[in-house]
């Protein structure tokens, strides 16, 4: 059978992390579990894997601290698993840098449909990357593109590769308005799905690090019906 990838499932619910590794080794993948938060960051540095599924309420470390401390090195997507009642954690989790998150309980198809988009996404933007021009700018904002840095003018700011991604491609399109399944797309590798809220919560992020007043704002404008807008000479 194809390896279409090595995934490291972080998940304490011994039964549910069994059948999810059963079921995406039966698609292919190469699935490692982890019961611990506090053993996910030497996993992770040994294993290498391509996508990293990480639970919220973890023994010993939770998720949300173990997804800021992989993004201190680990710059290949990471889905957070959270329980539909925690929307805080979907919030808090994408501002550390979680990619995507997934609403338990598990649907394995959408599960799998996510970690396939997720790769696709991540695989699309490296081969890019290499042929981009080394800096965007957008007036006083300048993105290096190989450092994954942001800065305005000339102070960085700290981003997390969520808000990253959607600043670039928002940047690429300064001008135009870009419709929300156009940033899904461009982001996260799928169609909108007409629920999912991590754009907004991403969106608000970076209005926030930006100094852009939320009830009116006029670096990045919410054009109601159509999608969003990075108006170049604002910035």
């Amino acid at each position: 059978m194809d390896n279409y990838g090595t995934i490291l499932l972080v998940e304490d619910d011994e039964s549910l992390s069994q059948w999810v590794a059963d079921y995406l080794n039966s698609q292919g993948y190469t699935t490692h579990v982890c019961a611990r938060g506090d053993q996910v960051v030497a996993m992770v540095k040994s294993l290498s894997p391509d996508i990293v599924l990480l639970d919220v309420m973890l023994p010993g470390q939770d998720g949300i601290s173990v997804c800021r401390e992989l993004r201190q090195f680990y710059q290949n997507p990471i889905i957070m698993l959270t329980a539909k009642d925690e929307e805080m954690d979907e919030v808090i989790g994408l501002e550390v840098g979680a990619s995507d998150y997934v609403i338990k309980p598990v649907r394995p198809r959408a599960l799998l449909a996510r970690i396939k988009a997720m790769l696709r996404s991540s695989s699309e933007q490296k081969s890019s990357g290499a042929s981009d021009d080394k800096s965007l700018r957008v007036g006083n904002l300048s993105i290096d593109t190989q450092a994954r840095k942001v800065l305005v003018q000339g102070k960085e700011v700290n981003i997390s590769s969520a808000e990253y991604l959607l600043l670039h491609f928002l940047a690429s399109n300064a001008g135009e308005v870009v419709s929300r399944d156009a940033v899904f797309k461009a982001t996260k590798g799928r169609e909108y799905d007409g629920l999912d809220r991590s754009v907004d919560v991403l969106i608000s992020a970076l209005r926030k690090k930006f100094n852009d007043d939320p009830q009116h704002p006029e670096k990045i404008k919410t054009i109601w019906g159509k999608g969003y807008l990075m108006v170049p000479s604002a910035w």
